[in-house]
């Protein structure tokens, strides 16, 4: 008996020690979901539920390519007539976007993104009207005007004044709206297609932006007050972050007209045209390289489906990563990804390679949406953040040459081998560029103050 009774205190610490790691580990996985909790609490949780239905608006850019057999089987237009409607659309995209990201320094991104829904309704209840290709183009021109309003800038600069700690997997969460939505909506539309015709389907998405998602919006959004960033609790102290807590909004940080005298500012500016140049041109002939090396359409299909549902994982993966990790840490690691993938398209065309560069591309270009607001406020400040993010997103114009590069590319020699190659360069290029990306505040002194 007394043998047994000293067992028993002797086995105490073991189980102490193992009540301790357990406690450990378990917050290690459960304290980011812990911290997003305090963070998004209150009104900033209604905030960021308002952002993910304005980003799942997005998805009206979806539906055009799955209803393309019903569009030109009616009106007769070839597809290089069809497809041309992109480039016009990411120009006006393009040219927009600064003034998007003014708007939503100067008046409040809830107005803009509010305008930009009901100009996205009207556009889409003009569409079942259209009867020619100039109609077509002009409308799809106006679309882009709409998207980008809902787009990254105004809801990166939403988040962003509402969420600090949690910032990284809060903007994945968001920026997810757009593969939620693209998943959700282009089966209904395809469905009710296929009941009566594209025209009705564009006309039902025209008034459900009005019936559903201005409402929505109209009532989640609200622009931040004075003191109410941070109003979430305190973080324990038990918690010990692995970065630096995120430098609020404050007056040194660097606005457009500084920001543009930043090497920063043009390292970005490049990496985001390498980017655009090889993601628009591989969600353009993604599915016709894969037919191209023998793969039933329907496969190909299927993993191109794949890549752009991988989004909604990445998104999330990534922006809880960017919570833990220095931003720099975070869009290395993205463009790192993104680089691999490129590569991975010249190597032979094995099997597990095609899959390697679907979960590599699908993982890189997504996540993308996520890091690259948190660089831009890293490297300038929060406070000048869309109109910086809108000068930038003038690469649109250029990255849209992608898709147009590539065809010449395959026209020319038959292959996309060397389009292959110059994107693998240009991304390579653009990688090490990244390295040198820096904290422009610290030489606020040194470019001196300017207005936005």
């Amino acid at each position: 008996m007394r043998a047994a009774r000293s067992n028993g205190p002797s086995n105490r610490p073991r189980y102490a020690l193992a009540t301790v790691e357990a406690t450990k580990i378990s917050d290690r996985l459960l304290g980011p979901l812990r911290r997003l909790a305090d963070d998004l609490w209150g009104r900033a949780a209604l905030v960021v539920l308002g952002c993910l239905l304005a980003q799942m608006g997005l998805a009206y850019g979806y539906i055009f390519p799955a209803l393309a057999n019903d569009i030109l089987g009616e009106m007769g237009w070839t597809r290089s007539e069809f497809s041309f409607a992109r480039l016009p659309q990411l120009a006006a995209m393009a040219a927009v976007s600064p003034w998007v990201g003014l708007l939503s320094l100067r008046y409040g991104a809830r107005r803009v993104i509010l305008a930009a829904v009901v100009l996205l309704g009207m556009a889409f209840l003009a569409f079942p009207q259209v009867s020619s290709l100039d109609q077509y183009y002009g409308l799809m021109i106006v679309t882009g005007f709409a998207l980008t309003g809902v787009g990254d800038i105004t809801v990166g600069h939403m988040v962003s004044q509402w969420v600090t700690r949690s910032r990284g997997l809060a903007l994945g969460i968001v920026y997810a709206g757009s593969n939620i939505g693209g998943v959700l909506l282009v089966p209904i539309v395809v469905a009710l297609a296929n009941e009566t015709d594209w025209r009705t389907a564009l006309l039902a998405m025209g008034l459900g932006a009005f019936a559903l998602l201005l409402p929505a919006v109209g009532l989640l959004l609200r622009e931040v007050r004075t003191g109410e960033q941070s109003t979430s609790p305190p973080e324990p102290e038990r918690d010990h972050s692995r970065k630096p807590a995120r430098r609020p909004e404050s007056d040194n940080d660097l606005n457009l007209r500084a920001a543009l005298r930043t090497r920063s500012f043009w390292i970005l500016f490049f990496s985001l045209f390498t980017f655009f140049f090889y993601f628009l041109a591989l969600l353009e002939h993604l599915v016709l390289y894969l037919t191209d090396l023998g793969l039933e359409r329907n496969e190909a299909v299927r993993l191109y489906a794949t890549a752009i549902g991988l989004g909604i994982s990445s998104k999330i993966g990534l922006g809880l990563l960017a919570d833990r990790i220095p931003e720099k840490y975070s869009i290395l690691l993205d463009y790192g990804v993104l680089t691999l993938s490129s590569l991975l398209l010249l190597a032979d065309p094995d099997s597990w390679l095609i899959w390697a560069f679907i979960g590599s591309f699908g993982f890189a270009y997504a996540a993308r949406d996520v890091v690259y607001p948190l660089i831009v406020s890293d490297c300038f400040g929060l406070r000048y953040l869309a109109p910086i993010y809108g000068a930038l997103m003038l690469t649109l114009v250029l990255g849209g040459c992608g898709p147009l590069f590539a065809a010449a590319i395959h026209d020319h020699f038959g292959s996309y081998t060397f389009a292959f190659g110059s994107f693998a360069l240009l991304n390579c290029a653009s990688l090490l560029a990244l390295l040198f990306l820096r904290d422009e505040r610290e030489t606020r002194d040194s470019l001196g103050p300017g207005d936005p």
